[in-house]
């Protein structure tokens, strides 16, 4: 394999595990926080964002409605 081609790989594992712990935690916040470490793990910065909103739309999302 290539140089690229073993840091794409790596790059996808990374963000496939990341998108699993956004879904980690019982409230939003929780769900944010865990997604907002993963993101910042995977990709710095923008990844603590992306993963934060991440894991807040999965937290709403399985939000019970009353």
């Amino acid at each position: 394999m290539t140089r690229i081609s073993i840091r794409a790989v790596a790059v996808l594992a990374l963000g496939a595990s990341a998108l699993g712990l956004a879904a980690c935690g019982h409230t939003i916040e929780q769900k944010a926080a865990t997604g907002a470490i993963a993101g910042a793990v995977v990709a710095g910065p923008v990844g603590a964002a992306v993963g934060g909103a991440a894991g807040a739309a999965v937290g709403h999302i399985d939000k019970p409605h009353r």
